[in-house]
C-alpha cells in the first residue's frame, strides 16, 4: 500500500467509531447497559445475519459498507416475517436462530464473483458527519419529543401510547388482538412492532425505551446510512454516499412559513415530529431503501448476473415486498406506481414483455391480497376519495381565512414544495434518462403527491403517502448531483448554501400569522427573488459558462428544500404536550405492580377511556394503560384516528360509540354501583381479573373494597383484584390464579423495572407510598436500600429485601408475612419468620377471637387456647389438637390441606377444609402429588425428598403434596 493509501485507510478507520461513539451519546439518558444490550442485538442477531442473506442472495453491490448497510435493513424484514411464526408457537426466542439460518444460506449459494470495490475515506467520513448531526439532533430534538420520565411523562400524545400498547400486545400474543378494547382482532400493519416485541424478549429493555428512543433512533440512522448506500447503487460512485446522507438529514420539503417548522403536517422528512411518533412509516422508510436498490439491479439487466442470481434477488425483494406490505400501508403504492411506469418504458423500449418487472408487480399484488385478507381481516380503508380536502385541512390549521384563493395559494406552495426534489434530473448525465430506475422514482415521487392531494383522511393519514415519495426526491436529487465532476461541485456547494439563505430569509421575513392569500404567497416570493439575485452574483462573480449555468440553478432549487429539521432544534425542543395529565398521577407505577403480578393472559377493567379524565364529552383516546401493564384491557379507550397533539381542527373530532354497549355498561358499573353480580359477570364472562380505577374519573364506592380486595392505592389510582365470592366457610374461597409465561418473566433478575427516573408523581418527581403497602421515601427523595442495592419497605406490611437485592416475594408475585404481618423468604424460595421473640404476627390469623398465636423463644410451636399453632423464631408452624398447622398467606390467612399443612391462593386468600377431612376441591394455584410427599423424622419435622426445593406452576405458585399426619 502506497504512503497516500496509508493515509486513506487511517482516514477510514478512524470515521468508523463515530457510528457506535454517536450511538452512545445519543441515548446518554439512560443506562448503558439498555444502549450495550439493544446494540448487540442489532449487529448479532438483525446485522451480521442480514448481510450474510443479503450477499448471498443479490450477489452483492461491489463495495462491502454498502452491503453491510443495505444488509441490516435487509435483516430487519427477515425479522419481521419470523417473529409471528415463532410467537404464535410460544417461542418468541426463537428468532435467535437468524444466525444460523443465515449462515446456511451463505453456504447454500455460491459466492459473488464480482469485485470488491474499495470506499474512499472522504466518502467514509461524510457519512458519518451526517450521522453525527443525527446523534446530535436526536439528543437535542428527537428525545424530547416524547417524555418518558418525569412530570412530562404524564402528558405524551396518544400516539406514543398507542404504540406501546401494539408493541405489549405483541410481545405476548399472535394474532394480536385490539389492547385496549379487548375482544376484537387486531386490523392494523404491525410489522414494525413485531421488531420491538422480539427486541424486548430478547435484550429485556423496557417497552417504552425501545418505542420511543432506542428503536426510532436505530430507524433514522439505518435511513441515513440506507441513502447513501442506494446513492452509490443508483450512480455507481461513491461520491453519491455523503450527498445522499446529507440530504436526508438536511433536506426536505419546500416549508416557507414560520409556523411550518414545528408543525408536523407540513414536513415530511424522517426527522419530522410525524416520523418519529410513527414506527410503522419509519419502519417502512428503512425497508424501502433496499428493496429500491435490488430494483435497480433487477431492472437494469447487467450481462455479468446469472440465473442463480436473478432467482436469489426475486427471493430477497418477495421477503422486503412482504415485510413492507405488513408494514405501512401507504409504502408499496408509491412503489408499485413507479415499477408500473418502468415497466411499460422498458416494455415498450424493448418490444416484449420484461419479465423481470413483471414478476415483481405480482408479488405485490400476492402481497397486498396477503395482507387485505388475512392481517387486515378485509378491513376498508378509512381514506376517501375527497380532492384537495387536504389542502383545506391545512387551510384551516394555519388560518381562520376560508376562501378558494387561499386554498389555491396553498395547494400551489405545498405541491412545488413537494416536487422541487425532482429537479436533480436536470443534472443527470444526457445517457442515463434510458435508465429505468429515472423512471421508476420520477412516478414514484409524482404519485406520492397524487395520492396525498386527492385522497382524505380524517386522521390525515394521506399524508403518509409524501412521506414515502420523499426518499424517491432525495434519491433524485442526490442522483443528479452524484453525476456532477470535480469542478462542477465547487460551484454547486455555494449555490446550495444561497438556496438554504433564501429560504430562511423568507421564513424570517413572513408574518406569525396570515389572513389574507398574499401573506400566505409572500414568503416564496421573498425566497425565490432572493434566490434569483443569488445565482446571478454567484455567476458573474465566478464568470461562469453557460453549461455551469444549469449547475448553479439546480443547485440553487435544491438548497430551498432545506427542511426545518435543522431550523427546529429550538422549536422541537419543547413539544406541544397535552395541557392536563393523560396519564393518571400514579398510573405508570400500577400498571407496572399488574405486570409485575399477573400474567400476559390476565384482563384488566377500567374506568378510564377519555384523554382527558373527567370531562362530560372527550377523546376516548386512552391507551396507555394496556402499554405499561403489557395486559389486555376490557374497554379502555377506541378513537383511533385522532391528531399526535390534539390540536385537531373541528372535522376530525370523529369517534363512534363503543361497539358493545352491554360490555361497556358491566364494565362501568363495577366503578360506580359495583354488586357481587357485576363483578361475577366480568369475572366468568369476560375474565377479569383486575380492576384499575382512576379517582379523577370518580372516586370507587366503599363496597367495591368489601367485594374485591384493594392490592395497590398510589396518587389517583387503585387496583383490585377479582375473586369468587364467598362460601359458607368462615374464610374466603380460592382466588383466580394469575397466569405467566412459563420461564420468561418479563423482567431480566437483576434489573429495575423502570426507567431512570421513574416514577413521576410527586412534585419532586419521586413516589412516596402510602400506608396501602408502599414503598417509604428518605428526605432526600430516594427509596431507602438494603445493602444488595435495592429499596426497603416500611415495616407497615411491605415486601423486605434480601442480601441479594431482591424483594421477598412469594412465587406469585404476592409478599408473605413479616414480623408486621408478613413472612420473607430464604434464598430457596421458601418463607420463614422471623418475629421478634413473644411477639405475635399481625395476619389475619391473629386477628380472630381465640386463635391468636403466641411464640416462645425456644424455635418450637406452641398452641394457643383456641386451638391454632402459633410460629416460633425458628419459623416451625405448631399444630393444632386436629392435627392442623396454620401458616399465613400474603393476605393472612391460614389454610389447609388434607395432610394438615398450609396451602396458600394467589390471591392470598385461603381454602379451609372441615378438621380431617380433604377439600372438595383442588387449587388452581397448587397442584398436589403424592408421590412429591415428603417424609418426616421421628420427632414429627419433615424432610425434603430428594428434589430439595418445591416445584412450581406455570402461574409461578409453589406446589405442595400432603404429607403424613404428625
Amino acid at each position: 500500500m502506497t504512503r497516500p493509501g496509508r493515509a486513506m485507510g487511517l482516514a477510514a478507520m478512524v470515521s468508523l467509531p463515530v457510528l457506535p461513539l454517536a450511538w452512545f451519546i445519543a441515548l446518554q439518558d439512560h443506562t448503558p447497559w439498555m444502549s450495550a444490550a439493544y446494540l448487540g442485538y442489532l449487529l448479532l442477531v438483525i446485522a451480521v445475519p442480514g448481510t450474510l442473506f443479503w450477499r448471498r442472495l443479490t450477489g452483492g453491490t461491489g463495495w462491502f459498507t454498502v452491503d453491510a448497510a443495505l444488509g441490516t435493513s435487509f435483516g430487519l424484514a427477515v425479522e419481521a416475517l419470523i417473529y409471528p411464526v415463532v410467537r404464535y408457537f410460544d417461542i418468541p426466542l426463537a428468532v435467535l436462530v437468524m444466525p444460523s439460518l443465515a449462515f446456511g444460506v451463505y453456504r447454500a449459494f455460491p459466492r459473488s464473483k464480482q469485485p470488491v470495490k474499495p470506499t474512499p475515506w472522504w466518502a467514509m467520513a461524510g457519512v458519518m458527519l451526517a450521522v453525527g448531526v443525527v446523534a446530535a439532533w436526536f439528543v437535542r430534538v428527537g428525545s424530547q419529543l416524547i417524555p418518558i420520565d418525569g412530570p412530562a411523562a404524564l402528558r405524551s400524545d396518544s400516539d406514543a401510547s398507542r404504540n406501546l400498547a401494539l408493541a405489549a400486545e405483541l410481545t405476548h400474543h399472535f394474532p394480536p388482538q385490539l389492547p385496549y378494547a379487548s375482544g376484537r382482532p387486531l386490523t392494523s400493519h404491525f410489522a414494525a412492532y413485531d421488531h420491538l416485541a422480539s427486541a424486548h424478549w430478547i435484550t429485556s429493555v423496557e417497552l417504552d425505551v425501545l418505542t420511543q428512543r432506542m428503536a426510532p433512533f436505530a430507524f433514522l440512522l439505518l435511513t441515513v446510512l440506507g441513502a447513501a448506500a442506494v446513492g452509490v447503487v443508483l450512480t455507481g460512485r461513491s461520491v453519491a454516499a455523503p450527498i445522499a446522507a446529507g440530504l436526508t438529514v438536511a433536506a426536505g420539503d419546500l416549508a416557507a412559513w414560520p409556523w411550518a417548522v414545528d408543525a408536523r403536517l407540513f414536513n415530511d422528512s424522517p426527522f419530522s415530529m410525524g416520523q418519529l411518533t410513527n414506527p410503522s412509516q419509519a419502519f417502512s422508510t428503512v425497508l424501502m431503501l433496499p428493496l429500491i436498490a435490488i430494483t435497480a439491479m433487477l431492472l437494469r439487466r447487467k450481462p455479468s448476473q446469472t440465473r442463480a442470481q436473478v432467482i436469489g434477488m426475486l427471493v430477497a425483494a418477495a421477503v422486503l415486498i412482504a415485510a413492507i406490505s405488513a408494514a405501512k400501508a401507504s409504502a408499496l403504492p408509491v412503489y408499485a406506481a413507479g415499477l408500473a411506469a418502468a415497466w411499460v418504458y422498458l416494455t415498450v423500449r424493448a418490444g416484449r414483455v420484461n419479465l423481470r418487472a413483471l414478476v415483481l408487480g405480482a408479488g405485490i399484488a400476492a402481497s397486498y391480497a396477503f395482507t387485505f385478507f388475512v392481517v387486515l381481516r378485509g378491513t376498508p380503508s378509512g381514506i376517501e376519495f375527497q380532492p384537495a380536502r387536504t389542502f383545506r385541512h391545512m387551510m384551516d390549521v394555519m388560518t381562520p381565512l376560508h376562501t378558494t384563493e387561499a386554498v389555491l395559494v396553498i395547494a400551489a406552495i405545498v405541491v412545488v414544495g413537494w416536487l422541487l426534489p425532482a429537479a436533480g434530473l436536470v443534472l443527470i448525465k444526457r445517457r442515463e434518462p434510458r435508465d429505468p430506475m429515472v423512471v421508476f422514482l420520477l412516478v414514484g415521487l409524482l404519485a406520492s403527491v397524487i395520492a396525498a392531494g386527492l385522497l382524505y383522511d380524517s386522521g390525515q393519514t394521506q399524508v403518509f403517502f409524501v412521506r414515502t415519495g420523499f426518499i424517491y426526491g432525495v434519491l433524485i436529487a442526490t442522483w443528479g448531483l452524484g453525476s456532477l465532476n470535480r469542478k462542477q461541485y465547487y460551484v454547486a456547494a455555494p449555490a446550495l448554501l444561497i438556496g438554504a439563505a433564501a429560504i430562511y430569509w423568507g421564513r424570517y421575513r413572513s408574518e406569525e400569522s396570515c389572513t389574507s392569500a398574499n401573506c400566505f404567497g409572500q414568503p416564496l416570493v421573498v425566497a425565490l427573488v432572493i434566490a434569483v439575485i443569488g445565482t446571478g452574483a454567484l455567476a458573474l462573480l465566478l464568470r461562469l459558462k453557460r453549461q455551469m449555468w444549469a449547475v448553479v440553478a439546480v443547485s440553487v432549487v435544491l438548497g430551498l428544500t432545506v427542511s426545518p429539521t435543522l431550523g427546529s432544534l429550538k422549536e422541537f425542543a419543547a413539544p406541544a404536550l397535552t395541557s392536563y395529565e393523560s396519564i393518571a398521577p400514579g398510573g405508570i407505577e400500577a400498571a407496572r405492580f399488574i405486570r409485575r403480578n399477573s400474567g400476559p393472559n390476565d384482563l384488566i377493567a377500567t374506568n378510564i377511556h377519555c384523554r382527558q379524565a373527567g370531562t362530560d364529552s372527550c377523546l376516548t383516546g386512552s391507551y396507555w394503560l394496556a402499554g405499561y401493564a403489557e395486559r389486555r384491557v376490557l374497554v379502555e379507550g377506541w378513537a383511533y384516528k385522532q391528531r399526535v397533539d390534539d390540536s385537531y381542527a373541528a372535522d376530525e373530532k370523529i369517534q363512534g360509540a363503543y361497539w358493545d354497549p352491554e360490555r361497556r355498561r358491566v364494565n362501568d358499573e363495577a366503578f360506580t354501583a359495583p354488586t357481587r353480580e357485576v363483578l361475577e359477570t366480568l369475572r366468568t364472562k369476560y375474565g377479569v381479573q383486575w380492576l384499575l380505577a382512576d379517582e379523577r374519573v370518580g372516586t370507587p364506592p366503599e363496597e367495591l373494597e368489601k367485594l374485591a380486595p384493594l392490592r395497590f392505592h398510589y396518587g389517583t389510582v387503585r387496583i383490585y383484584q377479582v375473586g369468587p365470592p364467598p362460601s359458607g366457610s368462615p374464610f374466603p374461597p380460592l382466588n383466580p390464579c394469575p397466569t405467566q409465561t412459563p420461564g420468561f418473566p418479563s423482567q431480566t433478575p437483576g434489573f429495575p423495572s423502570q426507567t431512570p427516573g421513574f416514577p413521576t408523581q410527586t412534585p419532586g418527581g419521586f413516589p412516596s407510598q402510602t400506608p396501602g403497602g408502599f414503598p417509604s421515601q428518605t428526605p432526600g427523595g430516594f427509596p431507602s436500600q438494603t445493602p444488595g442495592g435495592f429499596p426497603s419497605q416500611t415495616p407497615g406490611g411491605f415486601p423486605s429485601q434480601t442480601p441479594g437485592g431482591f424483594p421477598s416475594q412469594t412465587p406469585g408475585g404476592f409478599p408473605v408475612q413479616t414480623p408486621s404481618g408478613f413472612a420473607s423468604q430464604t434464598p430457596g424460595g421458601f418463607p420463614t419468620s422471623r418475629p421478634p421473640a413473644g411477639a405475635a404476627p399481625q395476619g389475619a390469623a391473629a386477628e380472630s377471637p381465640g386463635s391468636s398465636p403466641s411464640q416462645t423463644p425456644g424455635s418450637f410451636p406452641t398452641q394457643t387456647p383456641g386451638g391454632l399453632p402459633s410460629q416460633t423464631p425458628g419459623g416451625v408452624p405448631s399444630q393444632t389438637p386436629g392435627g392442623f398447622p396454620t401458616t399465613q398467606t400474603p393476605g393472612g390467612f391460614p389454610t389447609q390441606t388434607p395432610g394438615g399443612f398450609p396451602t396458600q391462593t394467589p390471591g392470598g386468600f385461603p381454602t379451609e377444609t372441615p378438621t380431617g377431612t380433604p377439600s372438595p376441591t383442588a387449587s388452581p394455584c397448587v397442584s398436589q402429588t403424592p408421590s412429591a410427599s415428603p417424609s418426616q423424622t421421628p420427632t414429627g419435622f419433615p424432610t425434603q425428598t430428594p428434589g430439595s426445593f418445591p416445584t412450581q406452576t406455570p402461574g409461578a405458585f409453589p406446589t405442595q403434596t400432603p404429607p403424613s399426619t404428625p
